[in-house]
């Protein structure tokens, strides 16, 4: 018998990328059957457009992270949705309610606490999207392909007992080029929290989780479900907290963590190419 789901009064979750091979889709319905919240913030990039434009690809389990989201609309939740880049033709239905779901252009929380945070997926202050697009759709195409390849190398893992390592994640890390366009990024955002005149803010776009003060301004970003797995809450206390969902299913002992889609080098390449 699953164990009763944990009760915080918010989630922030960002970057699913439903639409793709590398959506972890099945993680994702893990973690929603195990976390109920009274708010939960869609941040962007729920579904890749950009992807889907290309050649069209959706799973059963990609279709049932829609269908749990809408169910938990329906049952009180209130959900708000701010698209992102890669779902951006969203955005021409903003203000509307589909489902009981809100889409905005950005949004606004308060906290148990009183303080006030900024929501915005955070497209808007990366820039390589403001500056060149065709350079950012470029990039999305060899991320595609990294994690491919990527995706091989964590089946051969798996079958070693080893958890989940991702590539992509680990140059970001130590490129110093991608360090510096993560603080660039940071910065801009929380210059727009500060413009806003808010206490902080909670974003994703660029798949980095993170959690850390800038200059007075709390910077809050809840990560992706294409490599980390990660997620923001606010608990009944007040308290807020970065969920690594990979790090708890491994913890758990539970027999999926970290796992991936079946994905296909040469599929992935042949889709990337007619992109």
């Amino acid at each position: 018998m699953s164990p009763a789901p944990q009760r915080v009064r918010t989630i922030w979750i960002s970057d699913f990328h439903l639409g793709t091979r590398y959506a972890r889709a099945r993680d994702l319905i893990d973690f929603l059957k195990s976390w109920e919240s009274d708010y939960l913030y869609l941040v962007g990039d729920v579904v890749d457009g950009w992807a889907l434009a290309r050649s069209w690809y959706w799973t059963q389990e990609q279709n049932d992270v829609i269908q749990k989201i809408l169910r938990r609309a329906r049952k009180g939740t209130r959900v708000t949705y701010i698209p992102g880049n890669h779902d951006d033709f969203a955005r021409d239905y903003v203000g509307m309610q589909f489902g009981r779901v809100t889409v905005k252009n950005q949004a606004y929380h308060d906290l148990l606490d009183g303080r006030r945070l900024l929501i915005v997926h955070g497209d808007e202050f990366d820039g390589i999207i403001r500056y060149a697009k065709w350079l950012q759709k470029l990039g999305a195409v060899a991320y595609g392909i990294a994690l491919a390849l990527n995706g091989v190398f964590n089946i051969v893992r798996s079958w070693m007992g080893r958890p989940y390592w991702s590539l992509s994640a680990f140059l970001k890390q130590r490129t110093k080029k991608a360090l510096q366009y993560i603080d660039d990024f940071e910065q801009l955002v929380a210059e727009k929290a500060r413009q806003e005149q808010v206490d902080g803010v909670v974003c994703g776009h660029i798949h980095h989780a993170d959690e850390r003060m800038i200059d007075g301004i709390h910077y809050l970003n809840c990560g992706d479900w294409v490599e980390s797995c990660t997620a923001l809450v606010e608990h009944t206390d007040g308290r807020l907290e970065l969920i690594n969902w990979s790090t708890e299913l491994s913890t758990r002992g539970d027999g999926h963590a970290g796992s991936l889609p079946e994905l296909s080098i040469a599929g992935e390449m042949a889709d990337n190419k007619r992109g």
